[in-house]
């Protein structure tokens, strides 16, 4: 029988090179892999459903979802990263420590950009931050529209405009953003890292929480799903085979260009564990019980799930195997 033919979106990353290069394959499918910057691809599938299978925003699927859009979820989730390194200030302006940030305006990429909902949730939960007290400048519209919640002081950055000009020219204290800011990669002395020692303050978080923010995961167009059922444990299969592949090569320092390698490896695996990024629910529900509270708790969404209702319910079984 002829395989399924499907499209998937993603981005070039080493957990997923062996998917990209065909050394990593879904059972029964064969794949067209187009790799592409997280914007667009989030912005073409959530706008227009323009691919069959999909990385996507945690939290723009999240918001989608409560939306009715027509993908579902599979336990896959390519993409994570603390982001405490991802939140900038602006020098002289009495920004020293997060609850600082209470009372004053800080910039977005957009409220449901997954760096952006984790870092204002983890200022509340953790470093004493009042969310209500801050006016929230948004970079770009939202790709699937909401009302945010009453209580969130939300404006959007006049056309032309930019929050990274905002915060040096005075009219921001703070920003949290997805990548390095374009003044900070420019060397400005005008912003700096709210968190000095980011790397710090990120072990000491997930050694308090035992959270690993998800970034991203993967969606599969419900019309698929629903004549081909079994995508969707063939995609985890597919996703797991990669990520285990790419261990495999990181294994031998020869092929990371990275003077201490194995140093390295060795103390993520103790801080992290063996498998930081783990395809599967129970070993993400912290995690995903905290973006599911951030996105309910901040009007993202209208109903709170359960866990188990995010995703495929086939691509979330065991599957047996002979002793």
């Amino acid at each position: 029988m002829a395989a399924l033919r499907l499209s998937l979106a993603c981005g070039p990353y080493d957990l997923l090179r062996a998917l990209v290069d065909g050394a990593a394959r879904a059972p029964g499918i064969e794949l067209t892999i187009l790799t592409m910057p997280s914007p667009e691809r989030h912005g073409r599938m959530l706008r227009h459903q323009e691919f069959d299978v999909c990385e996507l925003s945690l939290v723009a699927y999240l918001v989608a979802r409560d939306q009715g859009k027509a993908f579902t979820a599979i336990p896959a989730f390519p993409h994570r990263r603390f982001r405490h390194g991802f939140v900038w200030k602006r020098a002289g302006c009495g920004v020293e420590r997060p609850a600082d940030l209470n009372g004053r305006r800080v910039g977005l990429d957009t409220l449901q950009n997954s760096a952006g909902l984790w870092m204002r949730g983890i200022l509340a939960d953790h470093y004493g931050v009042d969310l209500k007290s801050i006016e929230w400048w948004c970079q770009e519209e939202e790709d699937v529209a909401f009302a945010p919640a009453a209580w969130m002081k939300v404006r959007r950055v006049a056309k032309g405009g930019s929050i990274d000009k905002m915060l040096q020219d005075g009219e921001l204290e703070a920003a949290i953003y997805p990548e390095t800011l374009p003044s900070v990669r420019a060397g400005s002395p005008k912003v700096g890292l709210l968190f000095s020692d980011p790397k710090r303050a990120e072990a000491d978080y997930y050694a308090k929480s035992g959270v690993f923010p998800i970034m991203h995961t993967v969606v599969v167009k419900n019309e698929i799903l629903e004549r081909h059922p079994w995508v969707a444990v063939s995609m985890v299969q597919a996703f797991q085979q990669a990520k285990e592949l790419c261990y495999r090569r990181m294994r031998d320092p020869r092929n990371l260009a990275l003077a201490w390698a194995r140093e390295a490896i060795d103390e993520q695996q103790a801080l992290l564990g063996e498998d930081p990024w783990p395809y599967n629910l129970e070993d993400n529900r912290k995690a995903l019980e905290a973006a599911l509270r951030y996105v309910f708790d901040q009007g993202m969404i209208r109903k709170k799930p359960k866990i188990e209702e995010l995703f495929f319910a086939p691509s979330l079984q065991e599957i047996q195997h002979y002793l």
